[in-house]
This record gives C-alpha cells, sequence and structure tokens, in this order.
C-alpha cells in the first residue's frame, strides 16, 4: 500500500462538473492499493497517516503535530496509479488491487480511518470515477509513505519465477564480444594471431 500525503490549505474533489466533497486545513491522502495488501498493512497506514508530524505547535515549532493533534480535516482519494510499474514508458498496472475487491478494501480502509479518528473531518472522493483534484498544497509538504512489504505466497512467487523464466526463452539472444571474436577467421599476417598466451615473445627470440 502506498500514500502520497500532502499537508493543505484546502483541497476538494470534483465530479462530472459538481464537487462532491472538500477541506478546509488538513491533509489530502492519494492512496494506492496493492494485491499484496492485507488488514494488517490497512491498519499500519492508517495509524502512520493520522501520526504524521507535518505541522507546527502553538509556540510555531515545526514538524510537532498531526492531523489528529490540530482536529484538522483529511481528504482521502483513491489512486491506483500509484502502483504503477514502468515497462519502457508505458505503465503497467498489474501490482494494482483488482477494481472489485479494491472498492471492498479502500472502504475498510475509510471506515478503519473513521473509527480511528472522527468521522465528521474525514471526506473522500469517489471511487471508481473520472475525479478533478484541486489541492492547495501549503509549504509544499509532500510526504511518501508505503506500508512494509507483505510477504509473498509461495504459489505466487512460483508464477512470477515461471512468467520471468518465460521471459528469458523468448528474449533474442546477442552474441557476446567474445564469441564475436573467436568466430572472426584471423589473418597469417596478423599480429595479434598468435597461439600463445598473452605476452608471448617467443616469436622475437634470437635463434
Amino acid at each position: 500500500m502506498k500514500a502520497i500525503v500532502q499537508r493543505v490549505t484546502r483541497a476538494s474533489v470534483t465530479v462530472g462538473g459538481e464537487q462532491i466533497s472538500s477541506i478546509g486545513r488538513g491533509i489530502c491522502v492519494l492512496l494506492g492499493l496493492s494485491v499484496e495488501d492485507t488488514q494488517k498493512e490497512l491498519e499500519h497506514m492508517v495509524r502512520k497517516i493520522l501520526n504524521l508530524r507535518v505541522f507546527e505547535d502553538e509556540s510555531g515549532k515545526h514538524w510537532s503535530k498531526s492531523v489528529m493533534d490540530k482536529q484538522y480535516e483529511v481528504l482521502c482519494v483513491s489512486q491506483f496509479t500509484l502502483q504503477c510499474v514502468l515497462k519502457g514508458n508505458k505503465p503497467d498496472y498489474h501490482m494494482a488491487m483488482p477494481t472489485d475487491q479494491a472498492e471492498t478494501f479502500y472502504n475498510s480502509f475509510l471506515e478503519q480511518l473513521c473509527k480511528t479518528y472522527k468521522p465528521e473531518l474525514v471526506k473522500d472522493g469517489k471511487f471508481g470515477a473520472h475525479m478533478q483534484v484541486h489541492i492547495q498544497n501549503d509549504g509544499p509538504v509532500t510526504i511518501e509513505l508505503e506500508s512494509p512489504a507483505a510477504p509473498i505466497d509461495s504459489k505466487q512467487l512460483a508464477k512470477l519465477e515461471k512468467q520471468q523464466q518465460r521471459k528469458e526463452k523468448t528474449r533474442p539472444k546477442v552474441p557476446s564480444e567474445s564469441s564475436r571474436e573467436r568466430n572472426v577467421p584471423r589473418s597469417k599476417n596478423d599480429p595479434s594471431a598468435s597461439s600463445g598466451a598473452e605476452g608471448d615473445v617467443s616469436s622475437e627470440r634470437e635463434p
């Protein structure tokens, strides 16, 4: 699970020209779910987001207070593109949680966030919709969070290994420099064509 947390003075989400949610001072959270995420990663991320110290205290000391300490608002937006893996210049999203599973998991994340914090201070975008997210970043302050890597299931690991093996088999072989040299015939007059080891000076010895 990945999250981009931005400290904001205000933020809002618009769908089809209609504003569906907005917050004042607080944090905007862009959340990307992975195929490997479980309840453990969900709880870890909720704790990190709510306790991230990106605000100043009453005396003006920076990085001292969290969104919960300040009783500010939180705007969450689901963003599967955070799980992007580039193949050349083309984004690939095979690591993102499938849509039908992700919606249920994302709703569980929101429930946990509201349960840990205050429901009236937690706002949301619209899952699966084409959204315009308006963010007025304060600072700017942008923090990237990632949950600890979950152990990969043995069956999943075997599947990934087979996929890699297939890629290796279909990859065109390019002859190495040394093999190209072995296949190039050398002239008898070529001084480098000596059959002796490197540094052999036998041809220079007097009879």
